[in-house]
């Protein structure tokens, strides 16, 4: 047993999901590159493209279930636009994630990139207003929420992140939803959308389970320290967070497939 390899592999878990409590995302956003390109910088073999969107897939799952546990409290849940968007994203991130088999790994790499690349778009875009809203009187449009959800559930299940990076600038830009409530709900979306993405890429055996456990164990702690964090920041704070966070992300995936 490794001890540098596991040292690399929690840490990578625990500032990934750390950031998915605080932002509301399952983190594979961040981790899915810091898994790609982080363990050959300390010897270590490098992971494929599908064994990283597998070990994702099923980290997610446990990081999102521990933000939603710290969130629990306090009206953030929205429940409605939990059933209404998990209930699509499920039946989305399953398809993408079981089609994810058939593809190559640019591909995966590519698709990936193109939804970093729509999601920092959508985070730049003004949102004003949104936080002035009681909890408690928040409406959305049903119907665009439940079809922009099914979308978004095939692209992340396709490259085993959950999709929570395109859910937040989607709940805040076009459902305009309070930052914290699409932070808490987009925790408890997400974690729904990771069954999806996790019972195809466990049917297609896409997962490397030793390191997917040093992750687990890693997003056990971290999450609901990071959704503690982020209920004491500044809501225009966490929205510049995750922007900068999402853009380069996408600016350094784009760059190695270009």
């Amino acid at each position: 047993m490794d001890i540098t390899f596991i040292i690399v592999i929690f840490l990578i878990g625990f500032i990934g999901s750390y950031l998915s409590g605080m932002l509301g995302i399952g983190g594979s956003i961040i981790k899915y590159p810091m898994l790609l390109y982080i363990p050959p910088l300390f010897g270590l073999a490098a992971f494929s493209a599908h064994e990283v969107s597998g070990i994702s897939a099923i980290q997610v799952f446990f990081a999102t279930l521990g933000g939603v546990w710290a969130y629990r409290k306090g009206g953030y849940l929205n429940k409605t636009l939990i059933t209404y968007m998990g209930v699509s994203i499920l039946i989305g991130s399953f398809i993408g994630g079981y089609g994810s088999k058939l593809m190559s790994e640019a591909g995966i790499n590519i698709v990936y990139g193109m939804l970093a690349l729509i999601a920092a778009i959508m985070m730049f875009v003004p949102k004003k207003g949104i936080d002035d809203k009681p909890l408690d009187e928040v409406t959305f449009n049903k119907s665009l929420a439940a079809s922009l959800s099914f979308i978004v559930g095939i692209g992340a299940g396709i490259v085993g992140a959950a999709g929570a990076f395109l859910l937040v600038p989607i709940m805040l830009v076009f459902l305009k939803i309070p930052t914290r409530m699409t932070i808490a709900s987009s925790l408890a979306i997400t974690l729904i959308s990771s069954i999806g993405t996790t019972v195809g890429k466990i049917s297609t055996g896409q997962i490397d389970y030793y390191p997917a456990f040093i992750m687990i164990v890693a997003s056990l702690i971290a999450s609901p320290l990071g959704a503690i964090a982020g209920k004491k920041m500044n809501t225009k704070r966490l929205q510049l967070l995750l922007a900068i966070m999402i853009a380069a992300t996408a600016i350094n995936i784009w760059m190695d497939i270009l």
